[in-house]
């Protein structure tokens, strides 16, 4: 069964082409299209299918981006949200995942990519191309952690290494410990948090407050 797939973005034209090219992917379906944040809440609320991802523009009139992820995160967690837009600054990159983007995307993206990036969200969770990884490695975040997870000390130690360009090894040298010591608290926390990925290991920093300042 394909998974289900909704464009919201105020530019008629370019969720109109959006539709069409999905259409050529094997395993998506485009069922519907909104044309803001409101546009879908109204659509949620007059029993729309609830679809399994959503394609968001950021800049819309009356509910944008920011506030439209924001709000499925705390309504409907479950719907994985990938960013398409134009903006590709690490302000909006890091509020974006901050508000609960599980993927970010430019929209001058080739269809290849969309494909492989949707895969990749529906299979890991999140996708990140390699410019907004690096976004995401170079910034940090202050606020106070909430996760409910039990990490620890030494945990939390190697997660604000995760933000950095430093190798395992290197990480290691800084932990005063060896490399496999470093590689079971990779291999812990993201059994824990279930995660696969460093770049998954840097958002859960960030967005948690690990990350060095």
């Amino acid at each position: 069964m394909k998974k289900t797939i909704v464009i919201v973005d105020d530019h008629l034209l370019i969720a109109k082409a959006l539709e069409g090219i999905i259409g050529n992917f094997k395993e998506f379906e485009v069922i519907y299209v909104a044309e803001s944040g409101k546009d879908l809440i109204q659509k949620f609320e007059s029993n729309s299918r609830i679809p399994d991802i959503i394609l968001l523009d950021i800049s819309m009139p009356i509910m944008d981006g920011f506030e439209t992820v924001l709000w499925l995160k705390q309504n409907h967690p479950a719907i994985k949200v990938m960013a398409l837009s134009m903006q590709g600054d690490d302000k909006s990159v890091i509020r974006m995942i901050k508000n609960g983007a599980k993927g970010y995307l430019l929209k001058n993206t080739h269809p290849r990519e969309l494909e492989n990036a949707l895969t990749k969200l529906n299979e890991d969770g999140f996708f990140y191309p390699e410019w907004a990884s690096k976004i995401i490695l170079s910034n940090l975040n202050n606020e106070d952690p909430a996760t409910g997870i039990r990490i620890s000390e030494r945990e939390k130690e190697f997660l604000k290494y995760t933000v950095t360009e430093l190798s395992y090894k290197e990480i290691a040298d800084k932990m005063c410990c060896s490399p496999r010591t470093v590689e079971s608290y990779r291999d812990q926390l993201c059994d824990k948090l279930d995660l696969k990925t460093r770049v998954g290991l840097a958002v859960f920093a960030i967005k948690n407050g690990f990350a060095e300042s």
